[in-house]
C-alpha cells in the first residue's frame, strides 16, 4: 500500500501532484476535499488535475506560465490550484477582499493570461478594464475544459521552478508578489510528527485559501493523504459542528478565530476529543487565550511564527512548553533565527533587536521588484542570506522568542522607544476590556503619542475615561496614553491581522472633524 508513497519521497523532489497520484493509487476512494456537501475523492482528484492541466496546455500554456484565482473558498478553486501545479505553472492566489483596483493591478502585475474568477468576483472587478490577452475563467467552464482535454502528459519539475506567487497584505499601495519554489515549499510536504499529518488526518480550514496560513496545513494534510474540510466562511457554531461530525484531528486558526470560539457559551458541549494538533499564526496570540485552549479544547496547540517570505521561522509546542506561552517558540530545525542592533549586529540573549533568519524555506524574490528585495535581504559574514522580518523582539535564555512589535508600528516619543505590545498586553487586563490595538499618532509635543483604541463591554462605553486613568497608573511615564477610543470592531485582514494603519487615518479623521 505504502509503496507508491516510498516512491514519492524516493524520488529527487517529492512535489504536491506526485503525492495526489501516489493517495490515488493506493486509496482511490479516499476522500481528498470536502465542502459542504460535496466531496471528491483522491482518484477524482488526481484526474480532475490530468485533465485541467491538458486543457490549459490546449489553451496554449506552457510550462512555467502563471495562472491567478480571485475567488472564495471552493473545491473548484482546489482543481484550479492543483492542476496548475501538475501542469508545472505557477499559481497566484489572490486576495478576494482586496479593492477592484488592487485586484486589476495584481493581475496585470503578476502576468497570468488566465484569471480563475468566481461570480462574485466576476462582479466586484466589473468596473476594472482587464488586458485583453488576460482571459477569464469560471466554475461553470472546468467541465467543458475537462470534456475536450486529451491524456496529459506529466512534465519535469525542479526545486527552482516557481510553485506560487502569493502577494503580501498591504494596506495602502499595491501589495509584493513573493515567489515562492518547489524547493521552498518541500519542507512542509515531508511526513514528521507533530504535526502528524497522515492518512487519518481530518484537517478542517476555515481562513481563505489566498493565505500562506492557510497553506501550512492544507499542502501537508493532501500530501499525507489526509482529508481537508473546507469552510467558505468561518462562523463558530458551523465550524463546531463540522468539528464535531467529521471527528476533525488537524486545524489551522487565527488569534480572532480562537477567540471567538472559546467565548462561544456552546463550546464545552461539542464533542472535539478526535482532535490532535491545532494550529495557530499570523498575529499575536495571548498567552491567557493560548492557556485556555490548552485547558478546555483537547489536544495539542502549536503556534507558527514566520513570514509569507520565508527565512527563519519558529515554533511553539504550547502542551509541551505552558511556562513559555507569552513567547512564539523556538526556532525551527534547519532555521537559523535570530536579532540584530541597528548596527547591523548579532544581539545578545535578552537584548531587543529586528528578527532576521535562514532556512532553506526563503523566497526567491519579490515578483518584479528587485530593489524590494534587496531590502528584504541581509547578509551575515559569509555572505548567507537571510530574509529581515521588520518585527521587534528577543531571545530569552531558553533560546525562545518573544514577539514584541513590527518596526514600524514602534513608537518614538519625545525620543523614546514604545512598544505597542507592552501597553496591550495591560490594557487587555482591565475587567471591561475585550481586545485592544495601540497607535501611535502625531503629536507636536512629542513627535508621536500613543493612542488606544478597544473593545469594550456593552457596559463600559461611558467609562473609557476611567479605563485611561486605571491605564497609564500601571504604565511607566514615557510609555502614557495620551487618548483612548472605543470601537465596535478591530479593524483586520481575512486572516485576523489588525489593520493599525487603518485606525491612526481613523483618528486623524476623528481629530480633523472635531477640530
Amino acid at each position: 500500500m505504502f509503496q507508491e508513497i516510498e516512491s514519492v519521497l524516493a524520488s529527487p523532489l517529492p512535489t504536491l501532484p506526485a503525492f495526489i497520484a501516489a493517495h490515488a493509487a493506493t486509496r482511490p476512494d479516499h476522500i481528498a476535499l470536502r465542502q459542504d456537501d460535496e466531496s471528491i475523492s483522491y482518484q477524482e482528484l488526481d484526474q480532475i488535475m490530468d485533465r485541467l492541466a491538458q486543457a490549459f496546455k490546449q489553451m496554449g500554456l506552457q510550462q512555467g506560465d502563471k495562472i491567478s484565482v480571485c475567488a472564495y473558498t471552493s473545491l473548484a478553486y482546489c482543481q484550479v490550484f492543483l492542476a496548475t501545479l501538475r501542469a508545472g505553472m505557477t499559481i497566484v492566489p489572490l486576495a478576494p477582499s482586496s479593492s477592484p483596483e488592487q485586484l486589476a493591478a495584481m493581475i496585470a502585475d503578476c502576468g497570468a493570461p488566465i484569471v480563475f474568477l468566481d461570480t462574485a468576483m466576476q462582479a466586484h472587478l466589473a468596473g476594472q478594464t482587464l488586458s485583453a490577452e488576460i482571459h477569464p475563467l469560471q466554475g461553470a467552464h472546468l467541465a467543458d475544459l475537462m470534456r475536450d482535454s486529451t491524456a496529459f502528459e506529466a512534465v519535469a519539475i525542479s526545486p527552482e521552478t516557481n510553485f506560487n506567487i502569493i502577494y503580501s497584505s498591504g494596506t495602502t499601495g499595491i501589495p509584493k508578489g513573493i515567489v515562492q519554489s518547489h524547493g521552498m515549499r518541500l519542507p512542509m510536504m515531508i511526513p514528521k510528527d507533530p504535526p502528524g499529518y497522515g492518512p487519518d488526518a481530518v484537517t478542517l480550514l476555515s481562513t481563505p485559501l489566498y493565505s500562506n496560513t492557510t497553506m501550512t496545513s492544507f499542502l501537508p494534510t493532501l500530501a499525507g493523504g489526509g482529508t481537508v474540510i473546507l469552510m467558505e466562511k468561518f462562523e463558530v457554531q458551523a465550524y463546531l459542528a463540522l468539528a464535531e461530525s467529521w471527528r476533525v484531528t488537524h486545524t489551522m486558526l487565527v488569534p480572532v478565530q480562537y477567540r471567538r470560539i472559546m467565548a462561544d457559551p456552546s463550546f464545552d458541549s461539542f464533542d472535539l476529543s478526535a482532535f490532535d494538533i491545532k494550529f495557530c499564526t499570523s498575529a499575536p496570540f495571548a498567552a491567557a487565550l493560548k492557556a485556555d485552549v490548552l485547558k478546555r479544547w483537547p489536544g495539542g496547540l502549536i503556534e507558527y511564527y514566520g513570514m509569507t517570505e520565508g527565512g527563519g521561522g519558529c515554533a511553539l509546542v504550547a502542551h509541551h512548553y505552558p511556562d513559555k506561552l507569552h513567547t512564539v517558540g523556538r526556532p525551527l530545525p534547519g532555521h537559523e533565527i535570530f536579532t540584530i542592533n541597528e548596527a547591523g549586529e548579532r544581539c545578545a540573549p535578552g537584548e531587543i533587536g529586528e528578527i532576521v533568519g535562514c532556512s532553506g524555506a526563503i523566497m526567491k524574490g519579490y515578483h518584479n521588484q528587485p530593489t524590494k528585495t534587496r531590502e528584504a535581504e541581509w547578509f551575515d559574514a559569509d555572505g548567507r542570506r537571510h530574509i529581515r522580518t521588520g518585527d521587534i523582539g528577543f531571545f530569552d535564555e531558553d533560546g525562545f522568542l518573544t514577539l514584541m512589535d513590527r518596526k514600524k508600528d514602534m513608537i518614538i516619543s519625545g525620543g523614546f522607544n514604545i512598544y505597542p505590545s507592552d501597553i496591550e498586553a495591560i490594557l487587555v487586563q482591565h475587567p471591561h476590556v475585550i481586545e485592544t490595538a495601540v497607535v501611535g499618532v502625531p503629536s507636536e509635543r512629542w513627535g508621536e503619542t500613543p493612542v488606544a483604541y478597544v473593545v469594550v463591554t456593552d457596559d463600559a462605553r461611558a467609562d473609557l475615561a476611567q479605563i485611561l486613568l486605571w491605564l497609564n497608573e500601571k504604565l511607566g511615564k514615557t510609555q502614557r496614553v495620551s487618548d483612548i477610543c472605543a470601537t465596535h470592531q478591530l479593524p483586520r485582514s481575512a486572516i485576523g491581522k489588525v489593520l493599525k494603519r487603518e485606525l491612526v487615518d481613523l483618528y486623524k479623521e476623528q481629530m480633523a472633524t472635531t477640530a
